[in-house]
């Protein structure tokens, strides 16, 4: 509540209200009446007698009851008010109406409101109750014949409250601790609203007073009353009304199957329930040897037996020649651009993905080994299946075998060095396996059903040993010499994972292995069951490894392939403390989920170069030196339209085969 102390005695003028703007231009014709300003009450309020800040409960003043002699000057108030309304009503279309304050009396008598701060705490039921004779106040000269009228006007009041009181129920405390100042100022707002809303053609003077008593005195209840008042208001809530329940019906159909019963109504014993079992969607195949069977051939038994024959003849004839020495970079280029690729030399061989290639010893022939995600391994003699191609009856399946000797992806796949008719397959089932064509059969080497196998190597010459690497970090020797199909010796290693395993081509009692993120280098000579520390560990990768191995002739470089992107290649001339990082090559190794990991490996002919799949378009396999240089890209056209993930070269001729992520073989040749 404010006042304007520079118009104090000088009232405001009423032909123009304030905030309307005086630049406006009136339309044409005779001036208009002179608008008088609304209406706007203020109550002064002042300061709280002795009594409320005493603590004690406040009475009203017998002034608010008024005598005889005060008729007069209430009547004259009650026309100035019916005066002021009627102007209010007639200029209700004005736009801009100033909401500055008027020095206007319009009643004879101030009412007085008095608030007491208190805490629902500390409350007490009979704190502030107040007398009946105070709420029931009658005066014998001006209120006997208004009694009607006075219980209308304190149904208006609390019509007027109610609203107000259900908004601020929740903040009941702090609201009747407000000052006095906002308590007033709201109680105005509130009164103009009333004013504005309803239409009360005249209000006479003692309804007036009468509301005012009742006001204070519902300022004055407590919470727990404003509560009860609340709660009264709220609207019942609406319940569903259930249908009741036919005692006499007929209840719907139910199948007497369902409730076990037969059709004369006598219920059926209970069937016993028999367990369910999860069938496992890899069974491990029986333990021992199993028959070389093709799967993809149910017929021509005699084609199968010459073609185990052949191999088993082959293989005795196989040259080894490891003392060749290292042609040139200009001649190992013109003979890699003598390499092609063509329709005949691209054949889907085994059902998934491919995750192992090897390419047997050969110098007459050339075989194809693959081993597969789904645990087949396949084989591929092209000479064979090119010269059938040319037969117009004969099918295109033919020089294809695909057998299954594994449950599980096959990872590792080997040629035996002493004895190429030999082939070695690994498996993530925990199984080891031999091939071998002149008895048709796979022998079983090695099985460990409590663990996974993810790599092996032969650790002699004469492959009579293997080293093999387990998925959870561990290490066992094999021994093949030996019965039995259990491993020799088990080393824990410092790796949690081990995806590949190397040997040294030249001192062979150390092997690298590849882990998570760091390649280390074993002694076999100290190896300790309990755990083996590393010679040399290869600390420089920042993700993931696929694959490290060894160059094949010296063992002087070493290749490793990361999920960084990169190829590195590090000098392992000086096996000591520390392997110095020779060259970084920048390749996208990022194959996804559904392409089989790249792993490059190094060419056999020679052991300065390394073959790695690409990403890059169109599809390609490229070959890289130790320095960073590319050698060559085998590009294949419309035969080569994929990724080939896993590569092989032959030892001895200018043979490529890469397979990819369908199961199908790409080779290039001479």
């Amino acid at each position: 509540m404010y006042r304007d102390h520079r118009n104090a005695r000088m009232p405001r003028p009423l032909h123009r209200p304030a905030g309307v703007r005086a630049d406006l231009r009136r339309p044409p014709g005779p001036a208009p009446a002179p608008v008088p300003a609304p209406l706007l009450l203020l109550y002064p309020l002042p300061a709280p007698p002795a009594e409320i800040l005493a603590g004690r409960r406040p009475l009203l003043s017998r002034e608010k009851m008024g005598s005889r002699s005060a008729s007069e000057e209430k009547a004259g108030s009650r026309q100035r008010l019916q005066v002021k309304v009627n102007e209010y009503k007639e200029n209700q279309n004005i736009t801009c109406v100033s909401l500055r304050p008027v020095q206007t009396t319009v009643l004879g008598k101030t009412p007085k409101v008095y608030l007491v701060p208190f805490s629902l705490s500390n409350y007490k039921s009979d704190q502030f109750k107040h007398p009946k004779s105070l709420l029931n106040k009658n005066s014998n000269n001006e209120f006997v014949c208004k009694k009607c009228k006075k219980t209308e006007i304190r149904k208006t009041c609390r019509r007027i409250l109610t609203p107000k009181m259900e908004a601020t129920s929740s903040k009941t405390e702090s609201t009747l601790q407000k000052s006095s100042l906002d308590v007033c100022t709201e109680s105005n707002k509130r009164q103009h609203k009333s004013t504005s809303d309803t239409v009360i053609p005249s209000v006479d003077m003692e309804s007036i007073q009468n509301l005012d008593s009742d006001e204070d005195t519902t300022l004055g209840l407590s919470a727990a009353r404003l509560r009860e008042m609340i709660k009264k208001r709220q609207p019942p809530e609406s319940k569903r009304k259930m249908p009741k329940k036919r005692e006499n019906g007929t209840g719907c159909r139910r199948s007497m199957r369902l409730l076990k019963v037969d059709p004369s109504g006598v219920s059926l014993p209970a069937t016993p329930t028999q367990p369910t079992l999860i069938a496992d969607e890899n069974p491990l195949l029986p333990p021992g040897p199993l028959e070389m069977t093709p799967e993809n051939r149910d017929d021509d038994n005699d084609l199968f037996k010459g073609f185990l024959q052949t191999w088993a003849e082959v293989s005795k004839t196989s040259i080894k020649n490891t003392e060749k020495e290292l042609s040139s970079i200009k001649n190992y280029k013109a003979n890699l651009n003598g390499m092609v690729i063509n329709e005949d030399t691209v054949h889907k061989v085994t059902k998934g993905p491919i995750l192992s290639v090897a390419l047997h010893p050969s110098e007459i022939r050339t075989l194809v080994a693959a081993g597969a995600k789904s645990g087949q391994v396949g084989l591929w003699d092209l000479q064979l299946h090119i010269s059938l191609l040319k037969q117009t009856h004969q099918s295109e399946e033919d020089g294809i075998y695909v057998f299954q000797p594994h449950s599980q992806p096959v990872s590792c796949l080997y040629f035996s060095p002493a004895n190429p008719a030999h082939i070695l397959s690994l498996s993530y089932d925990g199984t080891l396996r031999c091939g071998d064509f002149s008895r048709a059969i796979f022998e079983e080497v090695c099985r460990d059903e409590r663990s996974s196998f993810s790599s092996f190597d032969f650790l002699g010459e004469d492959a009579s040993t293997l080293i093999v690497g387990h998925w959870n970090g561990n290490i066992s020797l094999v021994d093949r010499r030996t019965p039995g199909t259990s491993y020799e010796k088990l080393i824990n290693s410092s790796l949690r994972k081990i995806r590949t395993v190397h040997v040294h081509p030249v001192h062979r009692q150390y092997f690298i292995t590849a882990g998570l993120r760091d390649t280390h280098i074993y002694d076999a000579r100290h190896l300790n069951p309990r755990g083996s520390q590393p010679l040399i560990s290869l600390t420089e990768h920042t993700k993931s490894i696929a694959s490290a191995y060894f160059s094949p002739l010296t063992g002087n470089r070493v290749v490793t392939t990361c999920a960084d992107c990169k190829l590195r290649i590090f000098d392992s001339s000086c096996i000591s403390s520390q392997i110095p990082l020779l060259t970084t090559i920048r390749h996208n190794t990022i194959t996804g989920r559904w392409l089989t990991r790249f792993q490059a490996v190094w060419d056999p002919k020679q052991e300065d170069c390394v073959i790695v799949g690409s990403m890059a378009h169109p599809r390609r396999v490229e070959i890289f030196h130790e320095t960073g240089k590319q050698v060559h890209s085998f590009f294949g056209g419309e035969c080569l339209v994929s990724v080939c993930s896993i590569n092989a070269m032959h030892p001895t001729r200018y043979i490529m085969a890469g397979g990819n992520s369908s199961g199908k073989i790409h080779v290039f040749m001479n």
